[in-house]
């Protein structure tokens, strides 16, 4: 199953934010955010404490939606 986080980096952009940032802030694992960077598949227990740590730490809004597609599709297998 192909994995894309296009639209978290390009919400990355449009804050000014670097990936750097973004996984200091949200305290996300090194080696969870260079699976993320590579468009790798992470557990969905992974998926969903970044998205929750990224929607409670970086207060992107929108950030569910964006990331609710590759939740939904990790769920299905």
């Amino acid at each position: 199953m192909a994995v894309s986080y296009n639209k978290l980096w390009k919400l990355l952009v449009d804050k000014k934010m670097s990936k750097s940032d973004l996984r200091k802030k949200a305290e996300i694992a090194p080696n969870t955010m260079t699976k993320l960077r590579r468009d790798e598949e992470v557990s969905l227990t992974k998926v969903i404490d970044v998205v929750c740590k990224i929607i409670d730490k970086v207060s992107f809004a929108g950030t569910d939606s964006v990331m609710h597609g590759t939740i939904e599709k990790m769920a299905e297998h």
